[in-house]
């Protein structure tokens, strides 16, 4: 069983205040019969299924790794080359970009991380319960320096930790947008999976490749996963959209009823 890797992340955010959750199943969507069934042709219709996985491929050696680095080192630009170690393990910067459109959890009434409390890894979430709701800065783009071992899991949680949010990390997921024929495309990867190395093999180009971090959708809301303040907050929502609905209707009717009465009255008015 693959074990987190023990990996510093470091956000880079100058301009912030502080510093800084699909694979379907080989068998989903396929019908096991007991045996062969004899059925009369039929065009074929196209049909969304599940791929079977795709065979592992051979992990490159320490040569071709070197090789790969020095290619990307090359390519990068912007002084944010990565570093190969004697293990065969290295370091290196992703971008990632941030797209979530709720609001996220965070601690309420604490002071800003400082250099200490970054160094010494202080928790600044564990020194109080109160809690409040903010929307991030959409699209916005936050640089961590990561290890070729860091998981997808470890990105999400060292994202969510530099910002001190408090949402469980199952309720985010990292997709890797890439274009193919003029499209965007998105693909939502396995928290198992490794950015560097993908970020290796894309080259330094973040129009060939980028990291994108939004919302877990799996189709159904995952009420475990959000703890009780929150849901009396959604509620609190509810409440307050379905009170401005009513308010806006009965605005409505009212200017109806307004005229008329208005047109009534000038009708009485009249000569008949």
């Amino acid at each position: 069983m693959k074990t987190l890797c023990e990996a510093r992340i470091t956000c880079y955010l100058p301009q912030a205040n502080r510093r800084c959750p699909g694979l379907c199943s080989p068998l989903g969507g396929l019908r096991w019969d007991q045996g062969p069934v004899q059925e009369p042709e039929q065009p074929r219709r196209k049909r969304n299924v599940c791929k079977p996985p795709e065979e592992t491929q051979r992990p490159p050696t320490l040569q071709e790794i070197k090789q790969k680095i020095d290619s990307y080192n090359t390519r990068e630009k912007n002084c944010l080359g990565m570093k190969l170690s004697e293990d065969g393990t290295y370091t290196g910067f992703i971008k990632v970009h941030l797209k979530l459109r709720r609001p996220v959890t965070v601690p309420a009434g604490i002071r800003p991380q400082s250099i200490y409390d970054a160094i010494k890894e202080v928790n600044l979430a564990a020194t109080t319960d109160k809690r409040t709701s903010f929307y991030l800065p959409l699209d916005a783009i936050k640089q961590l320096h990561i290890s070729s071992t860091t998981t997808v899991s470890e990105v999400i949680q060292g994202l969510l930790k530099k910002f001190m949010v408090v949402d469980n990390p199952q309720k985010f997921a990292l997709f890797k947008r890439i274009h193919k024929d003029g499209q965007v495309l998105f693909q939502k990867l396995s928290i198992a999976d490794c950015p560097l190395y993908l970020r290796l093999l894309a080259g330094p180009d973040n129009d060939v490749l980028s990291f994108v971090l939004k919302e877990n959708e799996t189709g159904e809301v995952e009420w475990d996963a959000f703890s009780i303040p929150e849901l009396q907050n959604f509620l609190t929502i509810l409440e307050k959209e379905e009170q401005d609905k009513i308010q806006q209707v009965q605005k409505k009717y009212d200017k109806f009823r307004q005229k008329l009465e208005e047109a009534l009255r000038e009708s009485q008015g009249k000569p008949g």
